[in-house]
């Protein structure tokens, strides 16, 4: 490994243009430079300098190795003076990783006691496929990752899961096409336009199922990962679309969409996905209780 104080020797060699100048500068011996550098050119296998006259003038490898060298320290001064001039009270960073499975609203109303802590607090949202997010997790580019599923047991990445909640779901539909629905909930769904989530959320083959189960057969007219867009169009008219039962509410307050019916026969759970079996982070500590306490109905030990 490249030994930086040898290279800071030979950086401030390079630039006063002798041993004897940097020894002033560095308050330093010149055999103790002469000596280091030495030991570096060894490390590095090339002639850093040679003599003309009195003077070091760089060799073709030492001319190569300055911009480096000057980049490096350049950087080292920057971070230097960041790091002492930090404001007293430094935000905590809270980086959050969303499956595009989960929907804002749930997102929102999980991350939303986190911003009431007394500790200031800065959150990054990332919202990517499962996967890619539990590999960033790993690395520790994540403090957290909030999805609709556990941890996947065939994926060898180190991760816990947390299970915060778990609800029903409910069906929304526009104004007008609520109004033109005939029959009793779940039936009046027949022939009916609806917009479901797509296959990589783990509510889309237990909806199919329970229409199965309840002998109705809407038309599905669209499949969505992103329940943001999903709702847009249910908002337009589209169809009748789902959302969870926990911010039925919220769904029809921001949308302004009826809701027609609901049940618990197919159910979503929420899950935080960490790297530690017990959570230390303030935010992910808040995100829990008020996911228990406020949001879900029924949760897990």
């Amino acid at each position: 490994m490249l030994n930086y104080r040898q290279l800071h020797y030979f950086w401030s060699v390079a630039r006063t243009g002798s041993i004897a100048r940097a020894s002033e500068q560095l308050n330093l011996t010149p055999q103790t430079i002469s000596g280091q550098l030495s030991l570096l050119e060894a490390h590095l296998g090339v002639a850093l300098f040679r003599k003309a006259g009195r003077q070091l003038e760089l060799t073709e490898a030492g001319r190569r190795a300055l911009p480096y060298a000057e980049r490096i320290f350049q950087t080292g001064a920057e971070l230097e003076a960041l790091l002492r001039h930090q404001p007293a009270e430094q935000p905590v960073l809270f980086r959050v990783g969303v499956a595009d499975v989960v929907p804002k609203s749930i997102v929102y109303r999980l991350l939303e006691p986190t911003m009431a802590l007394a500790e200031p607090l800065r959150i990054t949202c990332r919202e990517d496929k499962l996967e890619r997010l539990l590999a960033d997790l790993a690395i520790q580019r994540l403090d957290l990752v909030i999805s609709d599923s556990p941890m996947p047991s065939h994926l060898d990445i180190k991760g816990i899961s947390h299970k915060l909640g778990e609800c029903g779901i409910g069906f929304f539909a526009a104004p007008a096409l609520a109004a033109a629905l005939e029959g009793p909930f779940p039936a009046c769904l027949t022939g009916q336009p609806v917009l479901i989530p797509g296959a990589d959320s783990v509510v889309h083959k237990r909806l199919l199922r329970w229409f199965d189960e309840q002998q109705v057969q809407p038309r599905v007219v669209g499949e969505f990962d992103d329940s943001a867009l999903m709702q847009a169009f249910g908002q337009s008219g589209a169809g009748v679309f789902v959302a969870p039962s926990a911010i039925a509410e919220e769904v029809s307050r921001q949308y302004g969409v009826q809701c027609i019916g609901q049940t618990d026969a197919v159910s979503e759970s929420f899950h935080a996905i960490s790297v530690e079996r017990r959570t230390h982070h303030p935010a992910i500590v808040a995100l829990s209780e008020g996911a228990r306490r406020d949001l879900f109905h029924h949760t897990a030990p």
